[in-house]
């Protein structure tokens, strides 16, 4: 037997300018798009390159509309678990508690023992999730790409929740 859709049901973009038309913002829920961007291919191979892990979780247990930072830890010791309960996400399909699914450092150093990839770099970096198109674009990423290049990273593994 095949489901029925309800006839009310309302498309995620709507339901999402909705959303934050309920929290009170003025101006409409847009959404983020790039004409041009910034990737590039690898100038070596991958058996050469250091990765950075990249991450919108953090550190420390943030609350619901406390301010968020942008923060960079050693990858060792690794953090026995990492934060994003200030986050939407699907709390009632998934948990935190696989820090692998999230945090994949017990995968990544493998290969870097088999060589498949050069190395990890020694910190990884937390983004704070921002609804502000400018923000990320003029302050978080310029500053996450000024601490991978601190870093010596060629590559970063970007890992949302």
């Amino acid at each position: 037997m095949g489901y029925a859709l309800a006839m009310d049901t309302v498309g995620y973009m709507a339901r999402t300018r909705e959303y934050y038309a309920a929290l009170g913002y003025e101006k409409p829920y847009v959404w983020a798009a790039h004409d041009d961007s910034p990737f590039t291919a690898l100038t070596k191979p991958l058996s050469k390159c250091r990765l950075a892990i990249v991450t919108t979780a953090a550190t420390y247990d943030r609350k619901p509309f406390e301010p968020r930072h942008l923060e960079s830890s050693p990858i060792h010791p690794a953090p026995e678990r990492l934060y994003a309960n200030d986050l939407a996400w699907a709390k009632e399909s998934t948990h935190m508690d696989d820090r692998e699914s999230y945090f994949p450092l017990a995968n990544l150093e493998p290969l870097v023992a088999e060589g498949v990839l050069g190395s990890l770099a020694e910190r990884f970096h937390c983004v704070p999730t921002s609804y502000s198109q400018r923000r990320t674009t003029e302050d978080d990423a310029p500053e996450v790409l000024r601490r991978l290049r601190e870093d010596d990273a060629d590559i970063a593994l970007l890992v949302p929740l």
